[in-house]
Order: structure tokens, then C-alpha cells, then sequence
């Protein structure tokens, strides 16, 4: 039985505070682009910010409402809508976040990390060459034939005019 086990990261607070803070935490990168966090905070927040932009590169009406009550911010939602209309993740399958290191806190070594949106267009993968293919190599042939010993396949001059007399 799963009494009492909820799905998601706590935070260190409770569910309210925590689902407070989520949605305060998405509206703020979305609104700014970049915002400074906890490491922790910001791989809470990853999937509720991708789901975002994903309904956002829908773009419907229902995306538009489930987005608002993600984020609760109109204005916010409407530009990140508006972005997206423009073209901004078009060629993006996911991986609207990244993260980046800033090291531990001074106070207390809480690891600090900036979370951004990624703007860049992705550059597809060029396919490469194959790699050469690693074959075995075959046995050397036990005996070479000899110089001394004439091939027995190897036609005669004799032979050949004879056979164009018949």
C-alpha cells in the first residue's frame, strides 16, 4: 500500500509550499529566461517548464488554460505562447531547460546552479561515415605450389592448336 506517498520531489516542505514555490519558480524563468536556484529546485521544476512550452507549441485553447493554471500568470503565458508561435522551439523535440554549475553556497554548500531556457536552434546530427568494418583475416594457405612443379591447368601452345583443328 502506498499510505502517505506522494510522487515528485518534497523540497524540504510541505506539498503546499512546495507546489507554491514550483509555480513561483516557473513563472520567474519563464518571465526572465534565466533565473538562479537551488540545484535540486531547478530539476523539480524542469518538467513542469517543458510541459509548458510543449502546450505553448500546441497552442489551443485547452494547452492555453492548463498552462495558466501551471504557471498562474495570463501575461507570462501569453508570451511564452507568443514565442512559440514565432518559432522559437519549433525545431526542438524537449530539452527546453539547461543547467548550468555555479559551485556550492558559501553559507551552507548547497550546490547553486543557473537554470536557463535554450533559445539556440538545434543543429541536426550529420550522419557519419561508417566506421570500417573489422573482418577476420584468413588462414594462409598451407603450401604455395613450388617452381619446380608446372601448373597442371596451364594450356600448351601444342594443346591449343589442336583443339582449333578438331
Amino acid at each position: 500500500m502506498r499510505h502517505n506517498k506522494k510522487r515528485g520531489m518534497k523540497l524540504g516542505t510541505d506539498a503546499s509550499h512546495t507546489k507554491a514555490m514550483k509555480k513561483s519558480l516557473v513563472s520567474a524563468l519563464l518571465a526572465n529566461d534565466r533565473i538562479k536556484t537551488l540545484e535540486p529546485r531547478a530539476k523539480a521544476i524542469r518538467p513542469d517548464v517543458d510541459k509548458v512550452i510543449t502546450w505553448a507549441k500546441k497552442g489551443d485553447l485547452h494547452s492555453r488554460r492548463l498552462a495558466i493554471a501551471k504557471v498562474g500568470d495570463k501575461e507570462i503565458v501569453r508570451e511564452v505562447f507568443e514565442k512559440a508561435a514565432q518559432g522559437m522551439w519549433a525545431d526542438r523535440n524537449g530539452g527546453y531547460t539547461r543547467i548550468m554549475k555555479l559551485g556550492p553556497r558559501k553559507g551552507d554548500g548547497a550546490e547553486v546552479v543557473i537554470m536557463e531556457l535554450v533559445t539556440e536552434a538545434v543543429t541536426p546530427k550529420t550522419k557519419a561515415e561508417p566506421k570500417a568494418t573489422v573482418t577476420k583475416v584468413a588462414a594462409a594457405p598451407a603450401e604455395e605450389p613450388k617452381a619446380e612443379e608446372a601448373p597442371a591447368e596451364e594450356p600448351t601452345a601444342e594443346a591449343e592448336t589442336e583443339e582449333k583443328a578438331e
